[in-house]
């Protein structure tokens, strides 16, 4: 076969639906997650870097699964990496394996203060608590339930997230059992990486999965009249909380109790539900071109001072 039919063959093979598929899937993905990149300052470089390394080790993991044994020369293969900079990878501690997968540290207190008898009223309603204090006090809920996070930190994060009023006298008390967490900081920043993945995981599981599938649902039109949005809004925050609450609710009676400590420990799962409400404007044909005219600007010379201006000029005549 010559070089030019070899290369018409070539070009009329039918390209890999699932491969174009997953990349204009990976793009969708990366849209936003890009955005936040450019507003935390992290390069390209290091994105590339972040993504060589946790596709050698999520490849390694996979080929041990497979094999039972580590193999880099597979690992190579299968990322399209050198297999030196596959080893030099291994080598290094992975950064990613202490990191627990857990509630948010606000969430965790508001979800004690609701839950726990130690900080509610016989009733069964959230307490009023005083700030300071060694017994029952908003003290003594985040040193047990905020993770190491300082008393004064997590009253400000509370604050600002509006979930606590704070009362004369230096009391609190409990607005917002489910806060929604805003601001570009750590904390919030780790919990949007929670919530992704616990997403995509779900997702990719029931692709790969022929067993019932996990519970996965959306609501969507996409000609909305506008003036109806605060109503749609303010509606499904409601039924939103009704619906967390009453999973929360659930999920705390599913918890298995240890009988006796001499017993060995089974094997825990990590159960949860995820609701989120979202919006956003769909692009017309003008918005480009709208675009573009606002954002042309004219190009600028360099002017000399007026007075050297006038005594050319006078040089001239």
């Amino acid at each position: 076969m010559s070089q030019s039919a070899l290369f018409q063959a070539e070009a009329t093979q039918p390209e890999d639906p699932i491969k174009e598929a997953t990349i204009g899937t990976l793009i969708s993905v990366l849209d936003p997650l890009l955005e936040l990149m450019l507003d935390a300052g992290v390069t390209v470089q290091e994105l590339n870097k972040t993504v060589r390394e946790r596709a050698v080790r999520a490849a390694t993991r996979r080929v041990k699964k497979e094999t039972g044994r580590e193999s880099k020369s597979r690992v190579a293969i299968i990322t399209g990496l050198p297999r030196s900079e596959v080893t030099r990878i291994l080598s290094c501690r992975d950064s990613q394996t202490a990191v627990k997968k857990s509630q948010h540290p606000a969430r965790r207190v508001l979800a004690a203060w609701y839950d726990s008898p130690q900080f509610g009223t016989p009733s069964g309603e959230p307490a009023i608590l005083s700030i300071f204090g060694k017994k029952r006090s908003f003290e003594r809920l985040v040193d047990q339930y905020g993770g190491g996070i300082p008393v004064r930190a997590m009253l400000d994060e509370l604050t600002q997230m509006n979930a606590i009023e704070q009362l004369p006298g230096q009391k609190l008390r409990v607005r917002a059992r489910i806060p929604i967490l805003t601001g570009l900081n750590s904390r919030s920043i780790a919990a949007l990486g929670e919530r992704t993945r616990d997403l995509l995981e779900t997702l990719i599981r029931n692709l790969k999965q022929n067993s019932p599938p996990l519970f996965e649902a959306t609501a969507l039109i996409d000609d909305s009249d506008t003036d109806m949005v605060s109503v749609v809004r303010r509606e499904i925050t409601e039924q939103g909380k009704s619906f967390i609450n009453s999973a929360t609710s659930l999920l705390n009676r599913s918890q298995k109790k240890q009988l006796s400590k001499s017993l060995q420990p089974s094997k825990r799962l990590r159960l949860g539900v995820t609701v989120y409400y979202f919006q956003d404007e769909i692009p017309s044909e003008n918005d480009g071109a709208m675009s573009a005219g606002l954002s042309r600007r004219k190009n600028l010379r360099r002017r000399a001072p007026k007075s050297k201006r006038a005594t050319s000029v006078l040089q001239v005549k």
